[in-house]
This record gives C-alpha cells, structure tokens and sequence, in this order.
C-alpha cells in the first residue's frame, strides 16, 4: 500500500482527468516571467474567436502573440483577471475573450461550443519561480492562465494541513509574479485526507486562511467543524469531485467569486485616515452549497415552494444573499424560460441592511439590472420597479402596504422573494399585503369557484374586497420564498420551513451556531459569562397601611429598587471597574463595551451616574455614548439621544452617526436601552453589562453582538445583573445546533376562538354586516363614513365595558388571538370561508376601540419606602458554553385557545407586599437551599405528564397521592447530578416534605391557569 504523498496528489489527478474535465497539463509551453503559457491561451483564441484573431494578425503582424499578452497584462494590471477572465478585452477593434462561460440557456450553439473548448489543466509539481526551482504541489489552469494553487499534505507522512499553510505564507513568496493579487492565482487551497482550508490573497506571514470544509455532519446538516467520514475514498474529496470540477469552477468563476473595496475610517495620531481595501471573495463551502442546492430545488421544481435557511451569524449571510439573488434572476427553466421575472429581497427593518444591498449591488456583472427602494424612495419607486419587471429590487416590508393594489396584472408573473431575517413580522399585515400585490390568484379563483359552485367571470364580475383578500391567501405557484435567520420561531418553521416524513418543520439548509464557533467565524459568548446577584431590603417609612393593587405595588417597589441611586451608583462602579480592569486590555487596547437597560429612564440615569463617577475618578481615558429613542423627562428635565451625545468640540452626533462614531477609538461604552440589541455589527464589542431581563431569542440576539471576530480578538465577556446563568443557556439551547417545529398549527383553533368570542354575547352576524356596508362599499369615502362605522362600534364597546374586568380580559385576549391566528394561518393555508373573513374584517377594527381590560391603577409610593439593605454580590463567574449533542431542539406550536385568565391585581396589604418580596430575595433559606427548591420547582414547572395530571385531577388527589411520588423521582434525578448539593433535602425529613407541598401546590395552581400569588 503505497502511503506517500505523491500517491495523495496520484488520486487526485486521476478523479480530474478522469471525471472533471480537465487534461494532464506539462510547463513545457508556460513561462515563469510572465506566469502564462501562452500557446494554449491563443490555442482557444483561435478556435473560439477566428475573426478577432484575423484581425489581431492584421494590426500586429508577426508580433501579434507578444502584443496580445501586453494588452491582457494592461487590462490585468487594470482591472484584475477576475474581470479579465469574465469580460475579456478589447484592442483596436478586436474583442478578445480569454474565457469562455455557459449562459442560462442552451439555445446558443455557438456559446455551448466555445464553453467546451475551454482547456482546463492538471499540473503536478509546478515550478513557478525565476528564483529557484520551488514547486506547488498541484495546479489548475484556465487557458494557460493559472488560477487554483493545491498544497497538499498527508497526516500518514507526518504532515497535516496545518503545514500546507504554513507552506504558502513562508515559503512562498507573494512577491513572486504570479502571487500577486488577483494577477493569476485566485485561491490557494491547503489541503489533507480531512480538512481544507482556502484564500485568495497570499501576504507572508499575515495571510489569513478560512476552512473550507463541509461541516462533521455533512453540508447543510447540523454538525462542527471538520468534514465526515467518506465510505467512497477520502474526507476532502469533495473538493476535486465537486468543487473543482470544470463546471463547478466555471460558475464560481462566472456567478460567485467577487472582488470587492472597503474603505474603512481609522484614526492615527489623532486624525482621521480613510483606508481602502481590496479583496477577493471566494464563497465558503456552505455559501456554495445552500445556493447550489436552492438553484437545483428551483430548476426542478419552478416557483411556487418555500425554502428556510437557519443560517448563524458569521455564516456570511449577506453573500449568500447576493449570490442567491443573483443566480435567481437569470434563473431558466429545461424550456429555456425565465423561471422568475423578478427577485425581490425583503428586509423587515425600516432601515433597509444596507450591508445586504450593497453587496448585492457590488456585482460587477449585474451593475443596472438592481433597483434600490431603500429608506431614501418612495412606495412609488417599488411600485414603478414591480411594474417595469427590474430583475432584482431591494426593498423593505413595510412600503408593500401603500401599493399593493397598484401593481400591474401579475398572470403569468413569477416573483422569488428572498427574505433577510424572517421572524414574526412576514405573519402580519405587511407581509399580507406583499401577497396581495405579487400574488397571481388565477388557480386560487379557480378553486373558489369550484368550491362556490359558480364560473370564475361571475365571480370575478362581481369581486369585492373580502374575495379579493381571501385569493391571496395561501401558497401561491408564482411566489417563491427564501427566509433566512439564525433564530427560527415556530411561525418562521411552519410558514416557510421543510415539512419532515415525522411531521416535524426544519430548515431546508443548515449552518449552526455550533460550526460557526468552532470554524472561527464567530466567537462564543458563554465562554466567560458573569452573574451578580441583588439582595436588598425594602422598608415602609409610613404609619399606614393602605390596600394598593398587588401587581403594580410589586412592579413600583421593583422599580423603585431599580431606579435606586444606590443600585445605579454601585452598578456603574462595577461597571466602569471591570471595563478598566478587562475590557480596556483586549483587542490590543481597542476593545468596546455596552450597557444593556431596562427602559429609556434606566439608561439616562446610568449615563449621568458614569458621567458622574468618572468625573469623581478622575479617570479621562473613557468616553461614552448613549441610544434611546424619543423623548425622556426625568424630573423635568427632557433628554434625547442627539442632545445627550456630544463631540469633545460640541459639535452633535447624529442618530445616523452613531454607529460610525462609535467605531472610533474616542468611545469605548455605548448605553443603550431598546436600540442596537439586534442587527448591530461592531467586532470591536467585546464586553457586555446586562441590567434587562432577557428571553428567548431577544437573549441570544442581544449577546450575540459580541461574537464578531477581529484581528485581536480572542473571547468575549458578559457580567448580567439580572439573567442567571440557566436563563441565559435555555435561551441559546434552541439555536445553538437546529431547531425544529413539532407539528402544524391547528387551523380549527380559529373556529373555536371564534365561538368563544360568540359566546359573550357582544355582536352579531346583523353587527358586522352593517359594519362591513360602509367599509366595503364601492366608490369614494364620504365626509361621514368613519364617523358611522365608529359609531356602529360603540354599542359593543360599551357591552364590553359593563363586564367584570376578568371578562373583559378573556374578551379581548380571545379577539387578539383570532386575528392574530387568521392572519398566520391564512398566510399558509386558504381556508376560503367568507363568513370567517368578515369576521375577522370585522374584529380588526373593533379590537382597537377595545378600553383595557381594567383600569392600571397608578401606586404613589414616593416617600413611602427606604431601601434599608443592599448587597451586590458576585454570584457566578465561568464558562456556560453549551454541550454539543447534535441533537435537535423541537419548538412546541400553539396548542391550546386558552386566554390563561386575567393577571388582575388583588388588593393586598402593602406591608404583606414587601415582606414577600423580601422573603423572595432574601428570606430565611440559605443559597444553597434556594438552589434545591428553585432546581426542582423548575423541573416539575417543565413537565408535561405532571401538568396533564394537574388538569385531569382535582387537588387533593393530585398533592397528595400523585405528586409525591412524581416530586420522589425529580428529586433523585437531581440528587444522582449534584449529590453534594441536594443531600441536605434527604437528610431533612420536614425540609423535604415543606418542599415537596410547597411545589406541589404551585404546580397545581400553574397547570390549571389560576392565579399564582408571589
């Protein structure tokens, strides 16, 4: 068995000669001045262009070969090969291409021929230098013009690809001709039997190599780094038996490898210097395969399918994007016809990404065939763009509203609209109205009028808007969806995800979270993750004793807690503390960090308590900036951020500067409170202070902007005031690898909500019908119109306001279920029930002329409390970075109708009330016993069987002879993982059994809805 290298780069030879197009190549003819071989480049010039070649001859003469090579150098030096490869050049009249690529169609023989009489070159052992006689290992050339480098290294010789790269930044000299950027080599691959790794610019010891793997699972499949096992031959030979194969790098020559400039704003010695950078983006191997895939899926199945793409942040999702956007509009069908007439990509912020359409729009060879709608045009804009057929229009959701009765007949129009972060907003009134726009009804009036037993010219003769609304629901053939996020809720998996043969909705593609962090691209930020724990004493300092509304006492004395001088002073003090004492030395000294709040007037304190108390300290090395929206008076005196946010020589900083100026080396802190918690990129965050409780995926969005990567950037660091250790790793565990939805929603749930609405008796069918007459009707709005169907309104809404207020909770919660589950679940299914439709015309109006379900009662407590004890304490300071399972984390959908009953308030004694909330945060239990009883509290919480037997069992039977010995089984679950921790539950008899009532009752209570008292 030979195992030498030789025999490595044998196999790979053999499968490109074999199966990939190309034909051994020598350098018999190459010349390592020039780094070209220049007889096969005008080899395919004549026989692909024998025009131009004539012509050439007749304006050079003998000395056309020479001067052939001088203009393509020119051009080179200009321009790049890339764009020379793509667009040729031109020389007195001739018009000399040195590539020739497939178009989308194979209706052009002359293409087809001029595509086949490409010469693609294997070369072993190729000797590039005038210096020495140094050689790569394997290289692939185009014409004669070489562009794939291979090192190739052999773990079984003792070499790994580690060694490959260390070969291209030390050994080879970038200085070498054919090493110069985007001058001949476009991508240099290190590669092993496992691993690849790829970059396009070789720069000494500097040159920065990505993976180039297909992930531990294979592509799209949740898994880490590295590449699995192969049972047909090596780990990495998807490399040359896919990737590098001559139709496979043909099209990453013609539709995916981009060259792109930054520039960039640094400040040295004081003064700003803009930087300009040049790159070459050579997609990653998941980049390549999503898009590869979803262009495939397409040109099988045409337009009409959905397709969910659970990407992580650092996946380079804004490429993939462009790539996608790109390859869809000049999309054929076998038939040679567009598959699409337009690609629009829809982001749901109102400030369209603008790092999305710029790199959208930085494609060379679509340039005028993009249309930007973004926060400078008009709904207009979009509308003439959708009308005019532009290949590819980036917009926002929110302009689809105002034109989508606008729009030109779509028969026989198909649109793929690609999606940039797909949460909850593509389930409202927004995303409907996309529909309606773009949506061609056709087969949907054909179905209605089968149903309706009726001819589709009658109905569309007499079309009014509730049949108008209803044909846009559903899937429709003209309208494909591409959603991408990295965060998927269960409506994102059902409206636009894969259904599985167990029911189950996932991603059609997949990059984790997991394979991000372990390939580098982002950084973990549980690695080192910080908890401070409160614990505080509230006194009365009033000699009554006055009923005040349970709920908004609690949330007035925890406010009062919060906004406490005392609680800010010693927070910013930490704060400021830890950011001189860690964040200040990372990054080489450039690191930055954010406060996270709790509300606006949370944020204004802490920004003046730190002006404050880096005045006191003396300390002048930290700047800070805040980001609020609105106005905020605090005492009376008005706040904005522009007013707040100043230069050192009072010049003010916009809200579009921000970011910008945050970037700068002057500000190392940004206070924010509901701004720049998602979609804000700054790699220079490193450290994070959390005062807000977080869940879910606002959890991992907010710490999710540390994880950027920058040169010197090596870890992160989270210290949360609020969030436990737990909270915050239940929140990322859904999408830490994949997530999955259960099962569909169940469409009837609209039907039974509906009753229930019914069933209080404030309406009728005769109501909505002289609701639906006036807003309906054909014609002009009148100067009365409003006034009427408002007033038609006000007899229910006074009904609703002779209810108790737990009715008048249960109603209005029921009318906000119905239209919010209607306008979800028409998004994916018709269910053309008309009556249903006006229904639900009908509640969306009257829910906004709805009062509160009770009156929030405002609790004056100024003056009436004294915080009597505070201690901040850390609490936790380690990793909480999740365990790989390779599991899949399943999102549960809407099961039930329930309301859950109203959170009103129970008048309470205010003593009895800070007692409570003093017992929680303090109390009598050591913390080793709050840690037994909150452990299993939550355990029992999150079971579904003792829930089930809760709601089937009254509660007597259920504490006493069912919970017993479910809490026994909890309670040696935890005692075999932390024995240490849970024995003293064991060896305490009356400590046991006060636990177990004590959770048994809660679990009762919670199960069966009722309501649970502090």
């Amino acid at each position: 068995m030979d195992i030498k290298e030789r025999r490595f780069e044998t196999d790979i030879e053999t499968s490109l000669l074999i199966s990939g197009g190309y034909t051994k190549g020598n350098q018999t003819n190459y010349n390592r001045e020039t780094a070209i071989d220049l007889p096969t480049l005008i080899e395919f010039i004549k026989k692909t262009q024998p025009k131009e070649w004539r012509r050439y001859e007749r304006n050079y003469g003998p000395n056309a070969e020479n001067m052939l090579y001088k203009r393509f150098q020119n051009c080179v030096n200009n321009f790049g090969l890339l764009y020379v490869l793509r667009h040729g050049f031109e020389d007195r009249g001739a018009k000399i291409k040195v590539a020739a690529f497939k178009e989308n169609t194979t209706l052009n023989k002359t293409v087809i021929e001029d595509y086949n009489a490409n010469i693609l070159t294997c070369t072993r052992q190729f000797h590039y230098s005038t210096e020495n006689e140094n050689s790569i290992d394997m290289v692939l050339s185009l014409n004669g013009i070489p562009i794939v480098a291979l090192e190739l290294k052999n773990q079984l010789t003792g070499q790994n690809v580690e060694n490959a790269m260390t070969q291209f930044m030390y050994d080879r000299n970038p200085k070498e001709f054919c090493f110069h950027f985007d001058n001949r080599f476009l991508v240099y691959f290190s590669v092993d039997l496992y691993q690849a790794y790829m970059t396009t610019k070789l720069d000494g010891k500097k040159t920065f190599f990505l993976p180039f793997n297909m992930g531990s699972n294979g592509a799209g499949e949740v898994g880490s780094a590295g590449n699995p096992q192969n049972p047909n031959g090596y780990a990495t030979s998807y490399l040359w038996e896919h990737v590098l194969t001559k139709d496979s790098l043909m099209n990453i020559l013609q539709r995916f490898l981009q060259r792109i400039e930054e520039e960039k704003v640094e400040l040295k010695n004081g003064k700003e210097v803009r930087k300009k950078t040049t790159k070459l983006i050579f997609p990653r191997y998941h980049q390549l395969d999503v898009v590869s895939k979803l262009v495939d899926d397409v040109k099988v199945n045409g337009s009409g399918k959905n397709y969910l793409i659970q990407h992580s942040a650092g996946s380079g999702k804004s490429n993939s994007i462009a790539w996608l956007a790109y390859q869809l509009s000049e999309l054929h069908d076998a038939n040679n016809k567009p598959i699409f007439t337009s690609v629009i990509v829809i982001n749901d912020r109102t400030v369209l990404d603008r790092q999305t359409q710029n790199t959208i729009y930085g494609f060379d060879h679509i340039s005028g065939i993009v249309e930007k709608i973004d926060d400078n045009k008009h709904s207009s804009d979009l509308k003439k763009a959708i009308n005019d057929g532009k290949k590819i229009i980036i917009t926002t959701l929110q302009k689809f509203p105002y034109i989508y009765d606008e729009i030109n007949d779509t028969t026989n129009r198909r649109f793929a609209i690609i999606v940039d972060e797909a949460h909850n907003s593509q389930t409202g009134k927004s995303a409907q109205k996309l529909k309606a726009a773009l949506a061609d009804t056709e087969d949907a009036l054909k179905e209605y009028a089968e149903l309706e037993g009726r001819a589709e010219e009658e109905i569309k003769d007499d079309e009014d808007k509730l049949v108008e609304e209803m044909l846009s629901h559903g899937t429709h053939k003209n309208l494909s969806f591409f959603a991408f996020t990295a965060t998927p809720k269960p409506k994102t998996l059902e409206m636009f995800g894969s259904i599985q043969p167990n029911g189950k909705y996932r991603a059609f593609h997949i990059y984790s979270m997991k394979q991000a962090i372990d390939e580098g691209f982002i950084l973990d930020v549980l690695k080192n993750f910080m908890h401070y724990k409160t614990c505080y004493k509230i006194t009365k300092q009033t000699a009554d004793n006055p009923n005040v509304p349970t709920n908004a006492a609690v949330k007035a004395i925890m406010r009062y807690k919060e906004l406490h001088p005392h609680n800010i002073s010693q927070k910013t003090a930490i704060i400021v503390e830890t950011y001189k004492n860690v964040t200040k030395n990372k990054i080489n000294g450039n690191a930055k960090a954010m406060v996270v709040t709790a509300s606006r007037l949370h944020a204004i304190r802490y920004y003046h308590e730190m002006k404050r108390y880096l005045e006191m300290k003396g300390y002048d090395d930290l700047e800070i900036l805040i980001a609020f929206s609105g106005v905020v008076n605090d005492k009376g005196v008005e706040y904005t951020e522009e007013g707040l946010n100043k230069r050192k020589d009072g010049s003010t900083i916009k809200e579009s500067q921000l970011t910008s100026e945050f970037n700068k080396d002057e500000y190392g802190m940004l206070i924010v409170a509901e701004k720049y918690q998602t979609g804000f990129d700054e790699p220079l965050l490193h450290t994070m202070f959390v005062d807000k409780k977080l869940k879910g995926v606002k959890a991992v969005q907010t710490l999710s902007r540390l994880n950027r990567t920058c040169a010197g950037k090596t870890d992160t660091f989270v210290l949360d005031f609020v969030n436990t250790a737990e909270e915050i790793q239940e929140a990322f565990e859904p999408y830490y690898e994949c997530t999955e939805l259960d099962e569909s929603i169940d469409v009837n749930m609209i039907y039974d909500t509906k009753s229930l609405i019914r069933l209080k008796g404030l309406y009728t069918d005769k109501d909505i019908d002289n609701f639906l007459k006036i807003f309906l009707k054909k014609g002009k709005q009148t100067e009365t119109d409003l006034g009427k169907m408002t007033s038609l309104l006000k007899p229910i809404v006074s009904k609703y306001e002779e209810l108790k207020p737990e009715e008048r909770f249960d109603f209005k919660k029921l009318v906000r279920n119905f239209n919010k589950w209607y306008s979800y679940i028409t998004q994916i299914s018709r269910i053309f029930d008309k009556d249903l439709q006006k229904e639900y015309t009908f509640t969306q109006y009257l829910e906004k002329m709805l009062p509160p379900a009770f009156d929030k009662e405002k609790v004056d407590l100024e003056g009436k409390l004294k915080l009597e004890f505070y201690k901040l304490s850390e609490d936790f300071h380690g990793d909480i970075s999740l365990n790989p399972t390779e599991e899949t984390k399943t999102l549960v959908n809407t099961k039930s109708i329930k309301t859950n009953g109203m959170t009103g308030d129970e008048d309470e004694l205010l003593e009895e009330i800070i007692k409570k909330i003093n017992d929680k945060f303090k109390g009598i239990f050591t913390d080793g016993d709050r840690v037994i009883v909150e452990t299993l509290y939550n355990k029992a919480k999150e079971n579904n069987k003792l829930k089930q037997q809760a709601i089937k069992n009254d509660e007597e039977v259920f504490t006493k002879s069912i919970f017993p010995e479910m809490f026994k089984q909890i309670a040696q679950e935890c005692y075999m993982e932390q024995m240490n921790a849970f024995s003293k539950l064991f060896k305490d008899k009356v400590f046991y059994k006060e636990v177990m009532d004590a959770i048994g009752n809660e679990t009762y209570i919670n199960s069966n809805n009722r309501r649970k008292y502090v």
